[in-house]
């Protein structure tokens, strides 16, 4: 029998500033599942199947064509509900579910859907769809003003799901600017697997906030045990997909960023549209551009909050100065959240690098690590690096 090989590094006792000929062996880091179980609270998957979708048209087809497909139920959650022609054609998608005796559950966001017509959701209501409106405003803490649910998913059957930036409007297939219209800049990814239990469970988590099922803070008594934590991509199959669930003050998101900054050897791309980063994100980028990563930074140019580009202007030169590059995309509006590290870990999800994203809101994002879908993110990235102008100090 062949001796069990010992993989652990052995570092010198004099690294430590202690004497003598000791060394101290050192096991393996951990997996990238591990530390996003243990520092986001995330679940990840194997064996799934992940598609990127590129801007609206494309990411409202697919939305369509599932609900469309669905036998059992549609579970949609989204930040942005308008009763447009896009709110409408999906609208109309979920009522012919309905009629099917498919179980349809709609989870809209009080702020985001303040523009909504009220005739538009009841006839939504009447025609069996199950519509619940998360934290309006009242005699309530913060008078309901924050959290929001920021989130955008949609999950059919418990098997396929889509999440990402997009929400339902006309904003993401002509725009809405009066002059230089374009339709805004986003991305979404459909995953089929294992990860859309993940994405139901998480949906089911945020209807039971809204429908009063689960008290406010009772999530503090729960116990949820690791799934997924010991997945390996050498060993298992692909697309590993993690599921983070941003909830208000538990800042999972950033530092899942943080892992990724620790664990970039080549590049980091980040694209994100309100972006008021914290000191921690500051020092996790500008110490990986210290150290030789690649680090890259796509926002807008013209944003539909203008005061956010003015705060996020104030930050580029402490980044610049230490090495991360900046574009500002040149279109109408760069709206999407992803990532991209090394050509191998993707994120796609709602969640912007803000206070408000990373600290106040729900968020829902989706963490993949993927050789063959980070190389079509990082070509994603350089053909949107094309429309934009870098910045230079």
């Amino acid at each position: 029998m062949q001796p069990e090989t010992d993989t652990r590094v052995t570092i010198p006792a004099h690294e430590f500033g202690l004497s003598g000929g000791a060394n101290f062996p050192v096991a393996p880091g951990p997996s990238f599942a591990l530390g996003l179980w243990r520092l986001a609270a995330a679940d990840v998957s194997s064996g799934n199947r992940v598609t990127l979708l590129r801007d609206g048209p494309a990411t409202f087809d697919a939305m369509v064509d599932l609900i469309d497909a669905a036998a059992t139920s549609v579970a949609l959650e989204s930040y942005i509900f308008r009763s447009d022609e896009v709110g409408r054609r999906i609208g109309d998608a979920l009522v012919r579910a309905a009629k099917r005796d498919v179980v349809v559950r709609l989870q809209l966001d009080w702020v985001g859907a303040r523009g909504t017509s009220r005739k538009f959701l009841r006839s939504l209501r009447d025609a069996g769809v199950q519509v619940a409106v998360f934290n309006p405003a009242g005699f309530r803490r913060w008078m309901g003003l924050v959290p929001r649910d920021h989130r955008k998913l949609l999950v059919v059957d418990d098997t396929v799901g889509i999440t990402g930036g997009i929400g339902i409007g006309r904003e993401w297939t002509t725009g809405v600017q009066k002059m230089h219209r374009s339709r805004w800049r986003d991305t979404a990814v459909k995953i089929e697997g294992r990860a859309a239990h993940d994405m139901v469970q998480a949906f089911d988590r945020m209807w039971g906030r809204t429908v009063g099922i689960e008290r406010r803070g009772s999530h503090r008594f729960l116990r949820r045990k690791a799934r997924g934590a010991h997945l390996d991509p050498a060993t298992d199959e692909p697309a590993l997909v993690g599921i983070i669930e941003g909830e208000p003050l538990r800042l999972r998101v950033s530092r899942a960023l943080q892992i990724q900054a620790i664990s970039a050897k080549r590049s980091i791309w980040i694209a994100t549209a309100y972006f008021t980063p914290s000191p921690s994100e500051i020092e996790a980028l500008n110490g990986a551009a210290r150290d030789g990563v690649d680090v890259r930074i796509l926002v807008p140019s013209r944003n539909d909050h203008p005061w956010v580009s003015l705060l996020a202007r104030r930050f580029y030169r402490r980044l610049l100065t230490n090495g991360v590059r900046i574009w500002e995309w040149q279109g109408e509006m760069m709206h999407a959240k992803t990532a991209v590290v090394d050509g191998r870990w993707v994120r796609v999800g709602s969640t912007d690098f803000n206070p408000l994203g990373v600290a106040i809101n729900y968020e829902l994002d989706a963490v993949i690590e993927d050789k063959s879908l980070g190389e079509e993110a990082e070509q994603m990235f350089l053909a949107d690096l094309e429309e934009s102008r870098e910045v230079t100090l």
